[in-house]
């Protein structure tokens, strides 16, 4: 994974065998199919490539298809390492589509890959499974 400052973004870019394995780990089959995950931009929203070869980002919650939004990536990638970040996310404790206050500071905690893509699938569970719900009341 190469990760840092492009600018104003955090991104981290995914080897192609990273993207596979994250793929499965995210469950982008039940998500997101048809997509490629390319990385993530600012902790909160995932970079990914259709069948056509169009780039788009989305939320990392909801992770849903009809959120996504299109994504110029840098023509020349040149990524600024920052120790700081390196191999943590930004995670929203209360996550923003429940609720959480982006600028409350109490709602931020600093978490490893491996436990953002835990969290990730459950709160897609738990949001999905409220729109069924919402959708049959």
């Amino acid at each position: 994974m190469n990760e840092g400052w492009q600018n104003d973004d955090y991104l981290s870019i995914l080897t192609q065998d990273e993207s596979f394995s994250a793929m499965r780990t995210y469950r982008f089959e039940h998500y997101l199919p048809g997509y490629t995950l390319l990385g993530l931009r600012n902790w909160d929203y995932f970079i990914v490539m259709n069948a056509y070869g169009a780039i788009f980002t989305v939320p990392t919650l909801p992770l849903d298809a009809q959120c996504i939004t299109p994504f110029t990536m840098p023509q020349q990638i040149s990524l600024e390492p920052d120790e700081q970040f390196k191999g943590k996310i930004k995670w929203h404790v209360k996550p923003l589509v429940f609720g959480g206050d982006p600028m409350d500071e109490t709602n931020g905690a600093w978490i490893t890959h491996e436990q953002h893509a835990e969290l990730v699938v459950w709160w897609n569970e738990q949001y999905w499974r409220a729109e069924a719900q919402h959708l049959s009341d």
